[in-house]
């Protein structure tokens, strides 16, 4: 469902709009691999907290982003059947690496409200999040080759 995803965001804009390359926000995403994921469920609680934080992020304010609307509901749809499945197989641990994904998260929230969730600004998190998706498969990659695999991945 990750590359489903990954589809579906794509989709949803285009490319990226020749005004918004002047704009820019250095996130972080690569900081998400350096968490603790030596056990399984703290792999699967941060693959759950970043489509959480994408769920949540996805559901704010679009009305400046110039998207389609049945493709961001496509998107939406899939971040929603992918938490549900997910929680299904998480204890509850993990909560200082959760924290660090918050924080992770809450830049780009803050970015987003800092630029008034301008179209720009919804075109840089875009491209944010494809990043994120790839982390997302890393992750997932590291649970196959530790012997758990996922159906829904």
């Amino acid at each position: 469902m990750n590359s489903e995803s990954l589809e579906r965001l794509e989709k949803m804009g285009g490319h990226f709009p020749f005004q918004c390359l002047t704009e820019s926000k250095a996130f972080k995403p690569r900081d998400i691999l350096k968490l603790r994921m030596s056990q399984q469920e703290n792999a699967k609680g941060a693959i759950q907290q970043i489509l959480q934080e994408l769920f949540h992020i996805f559901n704010n304010n679009l009305t400046q982003a110039v998207w389609n609307e049945a493709s961001i509901k496509e998107f939406q749809n899939g971040l929603h059947q992918q938490i549900e499945k997910l929680e299904t197989c998480l204890s509850a641990e993990m909560e200082k690496e959760i924290l660090k994904l918050k924080r992770y998260f809450q830049t780009i929230d803050d970015f987003l409200k800092e630029k008034q969730y301008s179209l720009c600004a919804w075109e840089i998190i875009r491209a944010e999040i494809s990043r994120c998706f790839l982390i997302l498969d890393i992750l997932t990659d590291r649970l196959k080759n530790e012997g758990t695999i996922f159906a829904f991945f």
